[in-house]
């Protein structure tokens, strides 16, 4: 049985690991990095103006009006890509609540209460009247969780919510937040609710009929709140900082979905039940378990707020040493070696759980090379760009062992090349005019790469596809790059700022500019956003977002610079 129990416990933290990942890819996955601005239906005079860098310049772009079909086709394009990236957000979030809810089932505050809740519904034994009565008791589960949900998007609202994944203050707060939840998990004080609610909503649970079972589900969720307190509260800060309006909701569903579902199911098959692991120890192992990576968590809403204000201290190896400090005190305390107060006695190790802190402790170790430049493809999405590391052996291999710094002899005087940071020692621009004269003055075509400081997918399509030998060099030898950060928080120039005339509203940062630049021209939102254009600024195949497949990309960066040269011809 003890064995058993561990099983379950491994279980559980190899969904935890996922859980955790999942939703710092989803704190900015191909979502709105731009909430200051309101989409609307673009015209075709609209639609095909250039959004300029101040507002005396703005009439001058008039001229790009002759671009309208290619912009049409981008924003056709983008049309059919935005529905199913909206609904695979939405299925990711429904997914990574719904282990979080399988999760929060083997904490202290639930487990022991499966058993209890259920033989209450089987007392009268009538199966088809057990099972109506469990089955209506998590329909109100489910309710009161997606009721909350909504409480969430309402008071916050679509904008909010978007702007969730890139203000500063607000990602400071979730760090400061799940910090808290994650030492609250390992055992320093419980999150816990008033225990006036607790009673009365017990009270009226001995009404009975629908009525009772309501305020039963709502027993459970307070009298848990201690144990899902800090999973809900995880969640609903991935679902509102992945841009999505019903996120919130979503994520509340696919947790209280896998939380009611064993009621009912045990409530038909009842001697289910005697297959169950016992309760003791190794459930407040999952609590501390789950602790660790909540702390490790928390460290990307703090990294987003560093990038997006540059103040420069939390780099990519200060990252990396936290999350192997992290990881390897989980492995010893999976081996017994570090306990807590609140631990009971290990007076052996089983074998299960020493193989997940076999897992564990390989994980530590396998991001040590991080910290002189190795990508560490599998997780390099979530860390601070490559360009922020002190000590890089990585990436000159790319350029034949030429050492670290601008491939470019120039670059070091672009503009804002003071405050971003070119990935792979490419020859990158940061602003769109630059950009545009050099390519121009060298006869290459422009590749414009909208990103962002806190979209994971930008960092994993320069760590994974980029660095490809035939894309890499494509890059380096055939494009001009500008990148333009559209989370960027650096004021502009007094000069430089101007009221967008395809928003309305007031363009004071960096980001606001190409955010708007996005918006405006070729109607998208999304990160990473890859478009070709020649020196005409006409599109010259259709925009592309994250594309993990090499070839795919080579062939995209291939049919413009065919294009390109046709028509140069």
């Amino acid at each position: 049985m003890f064995s058993t129990s561990l099983k379950v416990f491994i279980g559980l933290l190899l969904c935890c690991i996922f859980l955790n990942i999942k939703a710092i890819a989803q704190t900015s996955t191909d979502t709105s990095l731009t909430a200051d601005i309101e989409f609307t239906d673009i015209s075709e005079t609209e639609g095909s103006t250039f959004v300029n860098s101040t507002a005396e310049d703005q009439p001058a772009a008039a001229p790009a009006a002759k671009d309208t079909a290619a912009i049409t086709k981008v924003q056709s394009a983008d049309a059919s890509l935005a529905q199913p990236e909206v609904e695979s957000s939405f299925l990711s979030i429904f997914i990574t609540g719904f282990i979080g809810g399988l999760a929060a089932l083997l904490m202290p505050c639930i487990f022991p209460m499966l058993p209890l809740t259920v033989s209450f519904f089987t007392k009268s034994n009538d199966k088809g009247t057990a099972f109506s009565r469990a089955a209506l008791y998590g329909f109100f589960i489910i309710l009161i969780y997606v009721v909350l949900g909504l409480i969430v998007t309402v008071i916050f609202g679509a904008d909010a919510l978007n702007s969730l994944s890139t203000n500063g203050i607000f990602n400071f707060l979730f760090f400061l937040l799940l910090v808290v939840f994650g030492i609250s998990f390992l055992g320093a004080f419980e999150i816990t609710l008033p225990s006036a609610w607790v009673n009365k909503m017990d009270a009226n649970s001995d009404k009975g009929g629908i009525a009772g079972l309501f305020f039963m589900a709502g027993t459970l969720a307070l009298v848990s709140f201690s144990c899902t307190g800090p999973i809900i509260g995880t969640l609903l800060v991935q679902a509102a900082t992945s841009g999505a309006l019903l996120g919130p909701a979503i994520g509340m569903f696919g947790f209280s979905f896998a939380l009611a579902i064993p009621f009912a199911l045990f409530a038909l098959f009842p001697s289910a039940l005697s297959a169950l692991p016992k309760s003791g120890g190794w459930l407040n192992s999952v609590k501390v378990v789950l602790g660790f990576l909540e702390l490790a968590f928390a460290l990307k809403f703090l990294s987003n707020v560093d990038l997006a204000y540059h103040w420069e201290w939390f780099d990519r190896e200060i990252f990396l040493v936290l999350w192997i400090v992290i990881f390897a005190l989980m492995g010893l305390y999976l081996l017994g070696k570090l306990k807590f107060s609140h631990d009971s006695p290990l007076h052996f190790i089983s074998v299960p759980r020493l193989l997940m802190a076999i897992v564990v402790l390989g994980f530590s170790v396998y991001m040590i090379p991080g910290l002189w430049g190795a990508p560490l493809k599998s997780i390099s999405a979530f860390l601070p760009p490559q360009g922020t590391q002190d000590l890089d052996l990585y990436t000159p291999t790319l350029t034949g062992g030429v050492s670290a710094g601008p491939v470019d002899s120039e670059s070091h005087n672009h503009k804002y090349s003071d405050i971003f940071h070119a990935p792979l020692n490419l020859n990158v621009f940061f602003d769109y005019d630059e950009g545009l004269a050099y390519a121009k003055k060298v006869n290459k075509p422009v590749m414009l790469d909208f990103t962002g400081h806190a979209c994971v997918n930008c960092r994993k399509m320069e760590a994974n596809v980029w660095p490809d030998k035939e894309v890499y060099q494509k890059l380096k030898n055939e494009y001009v790059i500008i990148q333009l950060y559209v989370d960027d928080k650096t004021d502009l120039l007094p000069e430089e700022k101007f009221k967008s005339s395809f928003s309305g509203k007031n363009i004071n940062t960096i980001g606001n500019k190409w955010s708007d630049l996005q918006a405006s021209r070729f109607n998208s939102n999304a990160q990473p956003f890859y478009v070709l254009l020649d020196h005409q600024e006409k599109v010259m195949t259709t925009p592309t977002g994250a594309n993990y497949d090499p070839a795919a990309y080579l062939e995209f960066l291939q049919t413009g610079l065919q294009k390109f040269n046709a028509s140069a011809k």
